[in-house]
């Protein structure tokens, strides 16, 4: 394979996204850049750079994990669509002084912005406004374990629309042991007693719009002159426009600004959607897709020990037991044969 390019080959996902299947992380607008391949671009990396990616890496699970909590205090005091304006402005913000910055120029032509509109929708607007919905009445430790699935619904529509995702044992297996894992979580064997239905639901839904927006994404974007940085941040700026349009429509302007949700507000989108992205792009870069995508295998243990630590949130034995054989699943889903993966 092929070290990092100025442009994306007809083989990426997208700009913006991986290979069918890959983990979602909760502030990115997409799944992790394609731009740079598994192997590690040359040997130039040196000692000090690797360490370097290694406390980026350490600060990018951190930021992902907090994400969730930061959603539930945010929610305590505005509507889960402000919120989700709120992540998707000062998200949007980051990338336009980033894009500024290094003059990335706006992606051109109706169809790419046509694209990008149903992009946003898919992977920004309606998977953040659903998790913020679902922790009105889920803990943000359970928003934060049903954002894991995204891998096996990942792996699900790419074997049905992508032809050449090929399933193997090995990945049929780590699906069926996924959703035992998610099962457990809920509880299954009680009845799902005690579960809130429809938040649980909303969250799950929301892992699901990932892969379906990396699916659209791969058939539509893939090939784009555009940077990458230039294609999310238009990505980012498209679905804050879908979200000031609704967030009118079904909410009413706050009669205060209590600060603490506020900040959660401003920390969600600046440092958790913007600022977590721009980490992202340098580690993928540097270690490749697939180092990078690990990401997502620590995020519901930080995500669970936050809400337990901070939210005073009530943690049974089936839930870190179900996280961890959800993990395991979707870890296995993302393997592949050895000689299928040769240069991956």
């Amino acid at each position: 394979m092929s070290t990092a390019t100025s442009s994306p080959s007809p083989s990426d996902a997208s700009p913006t996204s991986p290979a069918p299947g890959a983990p979602a992380a909760p502030g990115t607008p997409g799944p992790a850049p394609a731009s740079a391949r598994d192997a590690r671009p040359g040997a130039a990396a040196s000692p000090r750079r690797g360490a370097d990616w290694r406390i980026r890496f350490a600060v990018l699970s951190l930021i992902w994990g907090f994400s969730f909590l930061l959603i539930k205090v945010g929610t305590q005091a505005y509507a889960p669509f402000q919120v989700t304006l709120g992540r998707l402005l000062f998200g949007t913000a980051v990338l336009a002084v980033a894009m500024a910055v290094k003059r990335a120029r706006l992606p051109r032509g109706a169809r790419t912005w046509a694209h990008l509109t149903v992009a946003g929708f898919l992977l920004n607007a309606l998977p953040f406004s659903l998790f913020a919905y679902a922790e009105l009445t889920i803990p943000s430790t359970l928003a934060g374990i049903c954002n894991a699935t995204s891998p096996l619904w990942g792996m699900v529509l790419s074997l049905v629309a992508l032809s050449e995702d090929r399933p193997t044992r090995r990945r049929v297996a780590g699906l069926g042991i996924g959703f035992l894992g998610v099962l457990t979580v809920l509880g299954a064997w009680q009845g799902f007693s005690g579960l809130d239905v429809t938040g649980t639901a909303m969250a799950l839904l929301a892992s699901l719009s990932y892969p379906i927006g990396w699916i659209y994404v791969r058939r539509t974007l893939a090939g784009s002159s555009a940077s990458h940085l230039s294609l999310t941040g238009a990505q980012l700026f498209v679905a804050t426009v879908q979200l000031a349009v609704i967030t009118p429509l079904f909410t009413t302007w706050p009669a205060s600004f209590p600060v603490v949700p506020l900040l959660a507000v401003v920390a969600l989108g600046a440092v958790g959607t913007g600022l977590a992205v721009l980490i992202q792009y340098g580690i993928v870069a540097e270690v490749g897709p697939t180092t990078g995508q690990m990401v997502t295998y620590f995020i519901p243990v930080i995500a669970t020990a936050a809400g337990v630590t901070l939210l005073d949130e009530q943690l049974t034995w089936n839930t870190p037991v179900g996280a961890l054989i959800v993990l395991a699943g979707a870890a296995l889903t993302q393997s592949r044969a050895r000689s299928a993966g040769a240069g991956r």
